[in-house]
């Protein structure tokens, strides 16, 4: 960030069904543009600005996963803030990105941030929503792009009981897709399980998960080992075992990417945000496996 610049914070929302993930990536092959969230917003950002723009984001959604509480943040020279329409004020350039976006994909506010604001070595945490169902007919149509389907009915008793085992500081590398170099412990505050069936939705559930981080495809596995015990093929001791490994593990399998939501992200006071940006590039020791 230099002297002549701002930082701003953007909230986003969007369908992630038609987006390869949130990660801008390259042409394919032959040449086609390669269509992310990053890029679409960049570009309009690009756009609007007259200035090459490049957004920091708190979480990197995969392809087909969504978002309503997105966060992400960017250095603005303070000049191209002052154009027509945005008068220096950041909160014009969500009516002005409104008529650049695609229909699938929203700003919902544009405000300044701290300097030392990082959208993703910031966030004390982010909260995931999936959701569900288990009914022979399938999702309701008008929600079928962010309701995942499982082929067998469930107990939520036993949905629930797996989740329970894995709130706290664990190491989820069977859980996870290895990257290098990256950590796989994760600190889960919560995971727990609703039913929130009703008479044009029967046999819904919804999962909320919230954890200081996430790493790839960590929630989407998380799921579906949770319904693999509540249908019964799996016991809670499975999951249990899981925690104790340290490699991906090929008896975990992913729910499907449509039913996962990224639904908000929290952060410290400003005055604690150097603080917070320093723990979370500290990367963690391993957790010490049970004797």
């Amino acid at each position: 960030m230099t002297s002549d610049s701002l930082r701003l914070r953007f909230d986003i929302a969007y369908d992630g069904t038609d987006f390869h993930g949130w990660a801008a990536q390259k042409p394919a092959a032959d040449g086609t543009p390669t269509r992310t969230v990053q890029g679409t917003l960049e570009d309009a950002l690009t756009t609007i600005l007259r200035a090459p723009v490049r957004l920091a984001v708190a979480g990197r959604t995969d392809a087909g996963v969504h978002a309503s509480g997105q966060v992400a943040h960017a250095d603005i020279p303070a000049a191209s803030l002052e154009q027509r329409s945005i008068d220096g004020d950041p909160a014009n350039l969500v009516r002005r990105l409104a008529k650049f976006l695609p229909d699938d994909v929203r700003v919902n506010a544009v405000t300044k941030a701290h300097p030392l604001f990082d959208a993703r070595f910031a966030a004390l945490d982010r909260t995931y929503v999936y959701r569900v169902t288990t009914n022979p007919a399938g999702a309701l149509p008008t929600r079928v792009r962010d309701t995942a389907v499982w082929p067998k009915t469930v107990e939520l008793e036993r949905v629930q009981a797996a989740a329970d085992l894995v709130v706290g500081l664990n190491d989820f590398a069977a859980f996870c897709k290895a990257r290098p170099h990256a950590t796989t412990v994760r600190d889960v505050k919560e995971m727990w399980w609703e039913e929130a069936s009703t008479s044009e939705e029967p046999s819904l559930y919804l999962a909320h998960v919230r954890a200081d981080a996430f790493c790839w495809n960590m929630v989407r596995a998380l799921v579906a080992s949770c319904l693999m015990v509540g249908e019964g093929r799996r016991g809670t001791e499975w999951v249990d075992g899981l925690l104790g490994q340290r490699e991906r593990s090929p008896e975990v399998k992913l729910a499907p990417a449509k039913g996962l939501t990224l639904t908000g992200v929290s952060y410290p006071a400003d005055e604690d945000l150097a603080d917070r940006v320093a723990v979370t590039r500290d990367r963690r020791a391993p957790v010490p496996r049970a004797e």
